[in-house]
């Protein structure tokens, strides 16, 4: 029975999934309203928070569609307005010329600024909840997140500490890369461990 119907909403499972879908509907919303008062669209508040917080080499039309969850051209599109709007710049990666990276320009820095708080509302609310509830709240939705993740529904981004192929302090002969990927198998700067990466999975599922 569709969630949707209302008589679905006697179960907890149906009551959990219009709740959820009613955030979906809040986090629109709140994308919406302040991309409005910034002439941004939500897709392109997106991208700014993508440009700003994920690892350089995924800085790229590929790697925002991917995050987006939209195609090749939409997110050319995209990134075509966001230049137009002087918020980023095209610039080719220095290890490999044929890859076309983007950049926020220091005018996108400040617009990022200005926009990425736009989920205070939804987090000022979880901090109200009991320890205990934000605790099991935590457990339930990445549970959630894994299994849709799992199902080729969502991208997940995620910073390097907690992520399996993480290593800290592997290399303390350098101090400048510390830190190593065994999935790319290469040193990591302190300062890019706090970046986004697609290749992140949690460390509890190396079991």
């Amino acid at each position: 029975m569709s969630a949707f119907n209302p008589q679905h909403r006697t179960s907890t499972a149906g009551q959990i999934t219009i709740a959820l879908y009613r955030i979906g509907q809040a986090i629109e919303y709140l994308l919406r309203h302040r991309g409005q008062a910034n002439h941004l669209s939500p897709a392109q508040i997106q991208a700014l928070i993508f440009l700003r917080y994920a690892r350089p080499e995924v800085r790229t039309i590929g790697g925002l569609a991917q995050r987006l969850g939209v195609t090749y051209a939409t997110t050319s599109n995209i990134a075509d307005a966001l230049q137009a709007k002087g918020l980023i710049a095209r610039r080719p990666l220095p290890e490999d010329q044929r890859v076309i990276t983007l950049h926020l320009t220091p005018q996108g820095v400040t617009r990022v600024g200005e926009v990425e708080d736009v989920l205070d509302e939804i987090e000022a609310a979880v901090t109200e909840l009991a320890p205990t509830d934000q605790a099991a709240l935590q457990r339930a939705s990445q549970a959630i997140v894994r299994r849709l993740q799992q199902r080729g529904y969502i991208q997940v981004y995620e910073m390097c500490w907690g992520c399996q192929f993480f290593r800290p302090n592997a290399h303390p002969e350098t101090p400048h890369l510390p830190h190593h990927c065994t999935f790319v198998d290469a040193p990591l700067a302190e300062s890019n461990t706090y970046l986004e990466c697609p290749d992140f999975v949690p460390t509890e599922e190396r079991r």
